[in-house]
This record gives C-alpha cells, structure tokens and sequence, in this order.
C-alpha cells in the first residue's frame, strides 16, 4: 500500500504562489495582445444623430469612431474633407504622426499608402486637388476630440492631413481650420500605435475606413 504524503504548509503556499502567477502572467499576456479588449465599439446604425447627413465613420483597428462635422463653420474644409471621404480616399493611410493623450493625425494620401509608405517624405504628401484656404475666423474651441485640417507652416495650405486632439488645446483655436469633431469613439483613437521617443511612427496602425453615414 502507498502511503500518502501530505504537503507541508510552505509547499501549499507555494504551489499557490505559483498558481497565481501563471494566472497573472496569463492575462497580463492576453491583456497586451488584445489591447482592444475593454474598447467599446460603437454602431452608427443604432444611434439617432440630428443631423446624420453630417456624420462621418472612422474605422480603425479597435473600432468605429463617429465624427460630427461642422460645414456651418468650415464650408471649405469640410468640402475637401467629405470629397476625399466619397472617393474612399483615406482608406488604408497611415496614422503616421502620433502623440500619446494628444493628437493622432493622419491623411498623408502620396506617401502613407499601406504597402507603400514612404517614411522619408510622409506628413508632405498631398491629394492631388490643390491647396485650399485657412477658415479660422469663426469661433471655435479645440476640446478633446476636435478634429483639424492640417496645415504647413503658412496659413491656406490645408488639403488632405487631419487631426484629431486627444486634450483640449486652446492654443490651437484661430490656427487651424476646425471640420469636426468625435461625439463616439475617441478612447478609440487612444489605442494608436505611437512611439516615446518620436512623433512620427514607424509601422504605425492604418485607417481601415471612412465612410459618411448617408452619401
């Protein structure tokens, strides 16, 4: 007959110890591989928007992030911004300038195609429809969630580069031509792929899509 042996004390906490462990190594494992996890996305087919015809679908690795446009405010800008939208434009471009609880820009159509980026010339490419004027006269606060015409250095260069703060920035009001602004999703756009030690991203995440919900 084989006689059992019962674990000490110190062997069963131990064993526990390294239970806990494993378990905690495990999600930890799985908490960085599905950085999506806790991200909720949202379906713009369940929502009652007030004006629909001015919302803008953003898809993205962790989800949809749904943006009110303003024409009211920014006629041009959004013009140029839903033009390049219907021509399904900004599909696959690069996230390529990246500040962690700040901004995400994006847009960069000549050389932040994926399979085609070039990391030498992104953030200088252009649409192909010429640059159009600055409207920043009318007022407007950049809160969290804002999204902007990216310029050059010069006012009246905007054409295809967008961005959306992740911070209010009340510096950036009379500088930059507002279009928009996320009202779902922003949490979203905080699970870009960005670097600690540069604004611009290497490999960064793509657009998948931009649709408006009513074309």
């Amino acid at each position: 007959m084989i006689e059992k042996i019962k674990a000490s004390t110190s062997e069963k906490i131990i064993f526990i110890f390294i239970l806990v462990l494993g378990l905690f190594t495990l999600t930890s494992f799985l908490l960085l591989k599905d950085k999506c996890l806790f991200v909720k996305n949202y379906d713009p087919q369940k929502i009652n928007f007030e004006n629909p015809k001015n919302i803008a679908i953003l898809n993205v690795g962790c989800g949809n992030v749904i943006i009110e446009l303003y024409p009211e405010i920014s006629p041009n800008g959004v013009e140029r911004f839903t033009t390049l939208i219907k021509s399904k434009a900004y599909d696959d471009v690069a996230f390529h300038r990246v500040i962690k609880d700040k901004l995400v820009q994006a847009g960069d159509l000549e050389f932040g195609k994926k399979g085609n980026v070039d990391y030498g010339k992104i953030g200088t490419g252009k649409s192909g429809l010429g640059q159009i004027k600055s409207e920043v006269d009318e007022e407007f606060n950049y809160v969290r969630g804002s999204v902007g015409l990216a310029r050059a250095k010069k006012y009246d260069t905007e054409d295809s580069q967008f961005f959306i703060i992740l911070q209010d920035e009340p510096l950036y009001e009379g500088e930059y031509t507002p279009i928009g602004k996320v009202i779902y999703g922003i949490e979203v756009l905080e699970k870009i792929k960005y670097l600690d030690k540069s604004e611009y991203v290497l490999r960064p995440d793509f657009i998948n899509s931009l649709r408006l919900l009513i074309n």
